[in-house]
């Protein structure tokens, strides 16, 4: 997933090579040793399967830092929330997580040990930096940007065994499941194409993406899935405005609304892109820049906004 303020520093492409990277790991994980129950009174020590191994945890932890806005996202929603000593300076939801500097990107080990964590969740963390972390004996779980639902609700099953919130984590999972059917059986099916805007210099996403996966469970598929050299870039091409106009998308989906200031309006006005049939039919969706960059328990809300769209057209049109 895209995390628009590293793009400056990083790169787009080198960025979700990375993440792509990051990705190939476990997508699954499962928990060994003692049954956890929720919440004080879980039993440890467990074993945690994620993307980095095999992560011992003793006991139960009361300082955990999370340098994952995703992973701070499903630590509150699972009941973890009070654990919670830190988070990294981008994880802005909820309102009430405790911000700090910490940049996971840049990530000052020094900081970080000032917290005296005794769990660190962390999605961007590089192999040097895990082996760092762990020479310093800090349990650090490792759940990178999901490939696919499944990962995302196996990283909640992670985080539920690994804070003693196995029962909250499986709660969490259960909604998601059962909100995420009843939007997409109450979805009229599509069978169209669109365009996902990341940012406005045409970097989009394929079909076999997550976000793309998502999209195709209302029958919609990516424009650049033909693009050249779409998978070489992880299913994370950059487009031209040509390739767009030519594709001629049915719905066009903007994540770009707060980072880059996109809208209907802006999108309009662009060269030749008036003739659109999104545009002229009126199927620009605005998504909140966030939760289309996050695989959590938010995804239902990315989801609730799409079918409402497609709804809204049917009933209009």
């Amino acid at each position: 997933m895209l995390n628009r303020s590293r793009i400056a520093a990083a790169g787009v492409a080198a960025l979700f090579a990375l993440a792509g990277c990051a990705s190939s790991g476990t997508s699954g994980g499962h928990v060994t040793g003692s049954p956890a129950h929720d919440p004080a009174g879980a039993a440890f020590p467990v074993t945690v399967h994620a993307a980095n191994g095999a992560v011992p945890i003793a006991q139960r932890p009361t300082s955990i830092v999370s340098l994952s806005p995703t992973g701070t996202e499903m630590l509150f929603a699972i009941g973890a929330g009070s654990q919670v000593k830190a988070v990294d300076a981008d994880s802005d939801y909820p309102a009430n997580s405790p911000h700090t500097k910490l940049n996971a990107f840049q990530l000052n080990v020094e900081a970080l040990v000032a917290y005296h964590p005794d769990l660190v969740v962390a999605s961007n963390l590089t192999p040097a930096q895990l082996k760092q972390l762990g020479e310093l004996h800090i349990t650090v779980l490792y759940q990178p940007a999901a490939t696919d639902l499944d990962q995302t609700y196996a990283e909640l099953t992670q985080l539920g065994a690994a804070t003693g919130h196995a029962s909250g984590a499986a709660a969490v999972v259960a909604s998601m499941k059962r909100q995420i059917a009843a939007i997409v059986s109450s979805t009229p099916k599509q069978h169209a194409t669109y365009y996902y805007e990341l940012d406005q210099t045409y970097y989009s996403e394929t079909s076999a993406t997550f976000l793309g996966q998502l999209l195709r469970m209302f029958g919609l598929s990516s424009i650049a899935d033909s693009a050249t050299g779409a998978a070489a870039a992880g299913g994370y091409p950059q487009l031209s405005a040509e390739f767009i106009l030519k594709a001629n998308p049915t719905y066009v989906f903007l994540a770009d609304t707060r980072c880059c200031k996109q809208s209907a309006a802006t999108v309009a006005k662009r060269p030749g892109w008036a003739t659109m049939t999104a545009v002229r039919d009126g199927r620009i969706v605005t998504l909140d820049d966030d939760i289309a960059s996050r695989w959590g328990p938010r995804v239902v809300e990315l989801l609730r906004t799409v079918s409402q769209a497609i709804k809204q057209h049917q009933t209009t049109r």
